[in-house]
């Protein structure tokens, strides 16, 4: 059977899901309640930046394969696996997720489903979510819908990549037929390692495997303090660690920490839904990584503030990096933002470069200086933040740069240049859990 597929919610996850499904040769709709969201997407254009995404939206609507509404009732009609993408953000003053989104898309779209389909969750949730939402489907639709639960494991800047070649498939299922339909959607992968499970472990592997990663980053910043208190050097300590196969490599860069709209919030929502269960001490350590987390952040401000005599006031500081992470415009949660928010509140005259972030920088925080190229960014600047890691700041040339700025300072927030030329450039270079 050809099945058509719907992706409720087109934000992050579900323009990218819209689009691979496509690319892969299915029919797919993609809803959203937005108007202008889903206009913007039917011309081909991404209200996000993501590799390689926008050139394979625009492949598959002039296809013919992929389109684009805001009707449920035609979803409904049109799908027979419908995904729900949307998102799940931390409640305001509380560490829990709110959910309310999926409720809405499900007491949205249950009405309407008339013939048997598969609903399938991929956003990330706080366990037993699944097994309500599958309930409220059974009252709302019938026996004819069921539920399935397939958690997503994309990394913004490799979103497309991790959806067309992913390293594992996660099936949360309560029937064989409900396997046997996601087995079908995915078969175009290939081959793919595929884990067959019940509704809580599905969504218990996003939760544990944000948990993890979120750990493994705040265990070497935790190292990075150590090591400025002991004059070691965490680069080196973190080289020594990646060869031993027990530990690796990966997520095991010292620097300014982790954020965006996944790792922080999952961590927290995981800690509040685990004491919800009775089992809030199996988690307490997360709290310790969320914390660790955070004084990156303020300890990324004392090196500045060092670096220009112990005050921002009257201090010119040139920010590169506004984005979470490199190849993403996403400035949520954003530790070099936050950075650069901080030293503005006190009274440092901050201006901020990044190559792809500043529009959404300057409609989040339009008061915040701002520069179209790294260069204009750091002239006349008393100390230089290097605070995401794109590949155009490495690639600096110091000399270049040291010919704009007021003194030579620099605080390399993510390790990523190479101390010894910039040094024997006259550089001031600082750098978190290094002498």
């Amino acid at each position: 059977m050809a099945y058509r597929l719907t992706v409720l919610g087109t934000g992050y996850l579900g323009a990218t899901h819209a689009a691979c499904m496509a690319e892969l040769g299915f029919e797919v709709l993609g809803l959203d309640v937005d108007p202008e969201k889903i206009a913007s997407l039917q011309r081909g254009e991404l209200p996000i930046h993501e590799p390689g995404l926008e050139e394979m939206l625009r492949r598959n609507l002039a296809a013919g394969r992929l389109r684009f509404t805001t009707s449920y009732e035609e979803a409904a009609e049109f799908g027979d696996v419908h995904f729900v993408c949307v998102g799940t953000p931390q409640k305001k003053g509380e560490y829990a997720a709110d959910v309310s989104y999926l409720d809405a898309v499900v007491e949205s779209l249950a009405p309407h489903l008339r013939r048997e389909c598969l609903v399938v969750g991929k956003s990330t949730v706080p366990v037993g979510t699944a097994q309500r939402l599958a309930d409220k489907l059974a009252l709302l639709a019938g026996p004819h819908v069921e539920l399935a639960w397939n958690p997503e494991f994309l990394r913004e800047g490799f979103a497309v990549r991790d959806t067309l070649k992913p390293d594992r498939l996660v099936f949360g299922v309560a029937s064989e037929r409900a396997e046997k339909i996601l087995r079908d959607v995915y078969t175009p992968l290939g081959d793919v390692p595929t884990v067959v499970t019940d509704f809580p472990t599905a969504e218990l592997v996003k939760s544990a495997a944000n948990a993890f990663l979120a750990t493994k980053i705040s265990f070497i910043n935790a190292m990075a303090e150590v090591c400025e208190a002991a004059h070691a050097d965490v680069k080196q300590l973190s080289l020594a660690l990646s060869f031993d196969e027990r530990i690796g490599g990966r997520f095991l860069n010292p620097g300014l920490g982790f954020g965006g709209g996944c790792l922080p919030k999952d961590i927290r929502a995981f800690m509040a839904r685990a004491g919800e269960l009775g089992a809030d001490q199996a988690l307490s350590f997360l709290r310790e990584v969320d914390a660790i987390n955070m004084r990156r952040r303020a300890r990324m401000v004392d090196l500045a503030r060092d670096l220009v005599g112990g005050s921002f006031h009257t201090r010119t500081v040139g920010v590169l990096g506004a984005a979470f992470k490199p190849n993403s415009d996403d400035i949520r949660d954003s530790p070099a933002l936050d950075v650069a928010l901080t030293i503005r509140q006190e009274g440092g005259a901050v201006t901020v470069y990044d190559p792809v972030a500043l529009n959404n920088v300057r409609k989040a925080h339009p008061t915040l200086g701002t520069a179209d190229s790294a260069l204009t960014a750091v002239r006349n600047a008393d100390v230089v933040l290097l605070l995401t890691e794109w590949q155009e700041f490495v690639d600096l040339d110091p000399e270049a740069i040291g010919t704009v700025v007021n003194t030579r300072n620099i605080v390399d927030g993510r390790n990523a240049l190479d101390s010894e030329i910039w040094r024997a450039a006259h550089w001031n270079y600082r750098a978190l859990g290094r002498p």
